[in-house]
């Protein structure tokens, strides 16, 4: 419940692919601020940028910026795509990558995160009534790339820059599993000694607490957070694996040409992998491409695989090639097999028409060098807790990839099915972060 005269407190979950805000109404309920695409609502908005190009009845060229719901609806309609930036949570611990350039302007990274948090605010602000300039913050156990301590210290020094542009006057930052955790706690009527799992777009993030009334009662002590652990990786890594495995070698990924009385391969391997990061597609729209995709064209044995890839470039249809996957990668969590669909609806010629049958234990061995390194993050957090399996009340799994059934096995065999629970898989952690704030000015 939210301090009697205190101003109100507000939880943002600024995420790899989505972001939430959530208020904490004076009688202690949560409420999340909503957003549309197409005519649909949702809780979450995407962590996205996109920039397109105007000309001016003067003749003058300007860069018109959108961001996140706005910036998805504007990159499909639009004809002649502009540029659409996505997963900048992921560049934060990068210190060589210090920004890009759009249309001839140099952008900080900084920056960039700044216009979507600045953004992110006016549309909670407008919803809520209230003005948010001070708010808890959700951070990641290890940010994807961080390789140390010292990463992820930067790269929360660099969010907080970011929040600072976009008007916040004060941060508090929380690690995003702990969020998760208020937000279960809510539910409970007894103390219980919990993990959870946070399976974000960039990173998996595990924490061991002791949550319950009983422990808002008597306040809360350092040594309720026994450990926590992560990986960088999660929904994101999942998706690259069924772009490499599935998608690629329909466009032509294992395809050979014939060179000089060589067989060699058709297409560059660099060019698939930008496949794998759907953000990263308008990167190959360039002529230096054009003309080696026009050559491998040419001398292919599989042409029409050539052309399928010529078309998913040229029509930058990235956005639509990852939800094609999201939509794959759902029906295995529902079913042994699926069918993956993709295709253009007639704009390049019928050149894009995709239909692949895949099962759920192909899709296991794809992520398997990922399920494991979970499976070590979970057990590594439980042994410097010195906490066993028997020890713990409850796992509370959230985010995406929770659904996955490969990565809930692993929870049930070490916990048991009966100790799962989850909720409110999306959302849950920025509502956890209001709950926290609350903490943070008793």
């Amino acid at each position: 419940m939210r301090p009697t005269g205190h101003p109100p407190l507000f939880g943002i979950d600024f995420g790899t692919t989505n972001s939430a805000v959530a208020l904490l109404e004076p009688g202690g309920e949560v409420r999340l601020a909503r957003f549309s695409l197409r005519g649909q609502e949702t809780p979450a908005c995407r962590s996205v940028l996109y920039f397109e190009q105007h000309k001016s009845s003067t003749g003058m060229r300007r860069v018109h910026g959108y961001s996140g719901l706005d910036a998805i609806e504007r990159y499909l309609d639009a004809e002649e795509k502009g540029r659409l930036i996505q997963s900048l949570k992921s560049h934060l611990p990068s210190r060589s990558l210090t920004g890009t350039e759009v249309f001839g302007r140099r952008h900080r990274i900084e920056e960039l995160v700044a216009r979507i948090l600045t953004d992110l605010r006016k549309h909670a602000e407008a919803q809520f009534g209230h003005p948010i300039r001070r708010a808890t913050v959700g951070r990641p156990v290890r940010f994807v790339g961080a390789e140390s301590e010292e990463d992820d210290d930067f790269a929360v020094a660099r969010l907080r820059e970011a929040f600072t542009h976009a008007g916040f006057e004060e941060v508090e930052f929380e690690l995003e599993p702990v969020g998760a955790a208020y937000a279960y706690e809510a539910t409970l009527d007894r103390d219980e000694l919990i993990l959870i799992g946070d399976f974000g777009g960039g990173t998996s993030d595990f924490s061991l607490l002791r949550v319950g009334p009983g422990v808002r009662r008597r306040g809360r002590r350092p040594d309720d957070l026994l450990g926590n652990s992560g990986v960088g990786l999660a929904g994101d890594a999942f998706d690259a694996r069924i772009i490499r495995k599935l998608v690629s070698p329909a466009l032509g990924s294992n395809s050979e040409a014939r060179s000089l009385n060589k067989i060699l391969p058709a297409v560059p391997a660099w060019i698939y992998a930008n496949l794998e990061r759907w953000h990263y597609l308008s990167f190959l729209r360039t002529n230096n491409v054009r003309e080696t995709l026009k050559s491998a064209l040419a001398r292919a044995l599989e042409p029409e695989k050539i052309e399928a890839l010529i078309a998913v470039i040229d029509g930058d249809l990235g956005y639509q090639l990852h939800q094609a996957v999201q939509q794959v990668k759902f029906e295995l969590s529902q079913s042994e097999r699926a069918e993956f669909r993709f295709r253009d609806g007639g704009i390049h010629g019928g050149a894009i028409d995709l239909r692949i049958p895949v099962t759920r234990a192909e899709f296991e061995t794809w992520i398997a060098d990922d399920l494991a390194a979970i499976e070590h993050s979970v057990d590594a957090l439980l042994r410097s807790a010195g906490v066993s399996a028997g020890d713990v009340d409850r796992v509370f799994l959230t985010g995406g990839s929770s659904f996955v059934p490969a990565v809930r096995r692993i929870f049930i065999t070490r916990f048991g099915q009966e100790k799962l629970r989850g909720g409110n898989e999306f959302t849950s952690v920025a509502q956890g972060l209001a709950l926290r704030a609350a903490a943070n000015v008793r």
